[in-house]
């Protein structure tokens, strides 16, 4: 079977347990009745079968994605490296962090601030590294490097290469990596963010000569994105490290997956204080309460009205690229709920990479997402994602633990990965608020 028959297959097995769900729904409404305790346990478990099911074929989506990119970029132009470096092959970098760089700035490489990076993509620190992994001793490019760091006990500055992967890998974990505007900062440089704090006023029709009334609205504001170190350690038997050939992609999976969530849970939900501002976080350096919109919901539920009233908060120009984001206990609720007609308003999805909709717009679902349903409580968010920025450091540090965990014969591997985030412009979300008490 191939991988689209079986994404195909299990959206199809998925919408039928929605329908089913729904024909449960809509017997209780028709009886004017509240569920049974067998009927909820009933529509509870078809619901939980149907997220299982979304788990799944967004995983093949995701996998079927890399391996497309990965097969494209295998016929890659060769070139030399631009300070003779790399055994005069191009390095193809693949994280949006990486390739936002290459796109704005095509000499970045010749600059001051990269010169110390690139310098870990020389074959010979590449090898120098995996030795370190390994346990053997350093190479003298490798000790000069790790002599130049400032964090003290054994830290060593990761091979670029490796960093890209290990970003590439969090970008695929991570839903608003993956929509957000993201930056790459050499050696945790703070990233000046411009901000548009209020509108201009309209223009001014005039006549030929003459220049329109001189505007006093308009004003910008900065805010700093400054990479907070975020720092993992992670376990690693040492015959597995020493066995397998490419032991730098054993370490990217597995940090991969444990930075993705962190960053997930702070893009989401983080104060800002030394990690990002999330989207669910009021603050007037983000998403101020002026963005919240409650209207027509009741204290532990949303409404087929408050949602309307949340799609048209948002300016239209925002539409094309708007998604809703929310955990998976709101789309629960969410799929109850018909308009005037008696139609439902979340559509399922049954083809290979199309999302769900509600009111026209595509749905995203994330376990990190608030799904408190009490008065005053956050329930989703609807917005045009690229307006939240996030700046990464590409100097990775990574520290061999050798003997804390002799006794099972594993490594320990310290890993310190910086980033920072947050919302840029608040007109282009809208928070989806329970009501006040």
């Amino acid at each position: 079977m191939s991988s689209k028959t079986k994404i195909i297959e299990l959206r199809q097995k998925r919408a039928k347990l929605i329908a089913d769900a729904r024909a449960l729904n809509e017997k209780v409404q028709a009886e004017g009745r509240d569920f049974t305790a067998e009927e909820q346990q009933n529509w509870d478990q078809l619901m939980n079968d149907a997220d299982k099911l979304r788990t799944q074929y967004e995983r093949e989506e995701r996998l079927e994605s890399v391996e497309a990119e990965l097969n494209s970029s295998e016929g890659a132009e060769r070139r030399p490296d631009p300070e003779g470096r790399g055994n005069g092959e191009r390095i193809e970098f693949r994280s949006r962090s990486m390739r936002g760089v290459e796109q704005v700035n095509p000499g970045w490489r010749d600059l001051p601030e990269w010169r110390r990076l690139m310098r870990t993509a020389e074959s010979s620190y590449t090898a120098g590294f995996r030795g370190f992994l390994r346990g053997q001793p350093a190479s003298a490019e490798v000790r000069n490097l790790q002599a130049d760091l400032d964090t003290q006990g054994g830290y060593l500055m990761t091979p670029i290469q490796m960093v890209d992967q290990l970003i590439k890998a969090v970008d695929d974990a991570v839903y608003i990596r993956q929509w957000a505007t993201v930056f790459a900062v050499p050696n945790a440089d703070s990233l000046g963010v411009p901000t548009l704090e209020s509108d201009p006023a309209d223009a001014d029709w005039t006549t030929e000569l003459a220049t329109g009334n001189e505007d006093t609205a308009m004003s910008l504001g900065r805010r700093e994105l400054h990479p907070h170190p975020l720092a993992k350690r992670i376990k690693i038997s040492r015959k597995l490290i020493a066995r397998v050939p490419n032991s730098e992609s054993l370490v990217i999976e597995r940090l991969g997956y444990k930075f993705g969530i962190t960053q997930e849970k702070a893009f989401l939900t983080g104060s800002g204080a030394q990690q990002p501002l999330g989207v669910f976080t009021a603050s007037p350096d983000g998403i101020p309460t002026s963005r919240d919109e409650a209207t027509d919901n009741t204290t532990t539920a949303v409404s087929f009205d408050g949602l309307i009233n949340a799609k048209y908060k948002l300016k239209g120009q925002y539409w094309p690229r708007a998604r809703w984001l929310a955990h998976r206990d709101f789309y629960k609720m969410v799929v109850k709920l018909v308009d005037g007609n008696g139609q439902y308003i979340w559509r399922e999805s049954v083809r290979v990479g199309e999302p769900d909709m509600l009111l026209g717009l595509p749905t995203y679902m994330s376990e990190y997402a608030p799904n408190t349903f009490t008065a005053s409580q956050y329930a989703a968010i609807l917005g045009d994602f690229s307006n939240y920025w996030i700046a990464d450091d590409m100097s990775l540090e990574m520290q061999r633990l050798v003997e804390l965990y002799a006794e099972t014969n594993q490594i320990g591997l310290i890993a310190r990965l910086s980033s920072d985030g947050q919302p840029t412009l608040p007109e282009a979300f809208v928070r989806v608020q329970l009501a006040a008490q």
